[in-house]
């Protein structure tokens, strides 16, 4: 049947549809064809986005604020240290170390190799022009893929080998695992374990401190590591430490040590304190209570 006013018009069909061939471009239906199914990218789409990673970029910065960094050891230039970079890193670690990239030829392999690697990534989209998805009906593409998965596995694996290697011959220790170790020593003298700000608690006064215990305490050498005010420099604070600990607990530790502190009753005695002045100074100790 024509569809126009001529009766000769002439109507193309595709197959038995008996649907009319249309001619150019059919120009798609806008957003506002679908109501509640569909929205303009821009702006309301973006904005949803934008929302989204504000929250998460407000989320992180609490984490960072809540909770630094832990700082590493003061820059030490005599010291001996095996460079390692992070773990993403260790596979173009590893490849620089190679022959063919290091030493005479260190222009081809930081230039030349990798200039050509991404090079090629950046032309994939146009030397892969096949309309196949599966990977398996694409082997040139999926074999790259694949070796270089392997590449990188396998440098990965070869640089911190190696490194491991290196730390077992020169007996170093790696500075995360030194501050691991410093941080259960400090967790099991009860000091803090984090360089954050720790929250600010009550002055603990000194309870009797002219007694002439005090004096003892300076002269069996406890200022060294607690300090004259006893607040501790390094050291656990002896300010309130009667609420912890009794005579009896304070003297074994004096006599015996206890984490980090070695023993102190015979360097007291060496520099002149005598066994009842102990006694008194663990009395002295078992009384520095918190004020109620």
């Amino acid at each position: 049947m024509a569809h126009g006013h001529k009766s000769d018009e002439k109507v193309v069909y595709v197959g038995d549809s008996r649907i009319k061939k249309g001619e150019g471009f059919v120009t798609p239906p806008d957003v506002t064809a679908y109501p509640g199914k569909s929205e303009a990218f821009i702006p309301y789409f973006l904005l949803k986005e934008w929302m989204v990673g504000v929250v998460v970029l407000v989320g992180f910065l609490v984490l960072t604020i809540s909770e630094p960094a832990p700082l590493g050891y003061p820059a030490d230039p005599g010291a001996s240290v095996i460079p390692m970079p992070d773990w993403y890193f260790l596979f173009l670690y590893e490849y620089l170390k190679l022959p063919y990239a290091s030493g005479d030829y260190v222009v081809l392999g930081t230039i030349g190799v990798t200039g050509i690697a991404f090079g090629a990534l950046l032309l994939a989209p146009f030397l892969d022009t096949g309309k196949e998805r599966r990977f398996y009906k694409r082997p040139i593409a999926s074999s790259l893929m694949f070796l270089s998965l392997l590449a990188i596995i396998y440098l990965t694996n070869s640089a911190w080998t190696h490194y491991q290697h290196e730390l077992k011959a020169s007996g170093q220790k790696p500075e995360h695992i030194q501050r691991e170790e410093e941080a259960a020593e400090k967790h099991a003298q009860g000091l803090p374990t984090s360089n954050a700000k720790q929250p600010e608690s009550e002055e603990v006064a000194i309870v009797d401190k002219d007694n002439p215990a005090m004096e003892t305490y300076k002269k069996a050498t406890c200022i060294s590591c607690h300090a004259a005010d006893m607040k501790g420099q390094g050291a656990p604070s002896l300010r309130g430490v009667g609420d912890k600990l009794d005579k009896a607990a304070i003297a074994d530790i004096i006599a015996n040590g206890r984490g980090g502190m070695p023993p102190m009753k015979d360097p007291a005695i060496a520099a002149g304190v005598t066994e009842k002045e102990l006694d008194q100074l663990a009395e002295w100790l078992a009384s520095q209570k918190t004020a109620e």
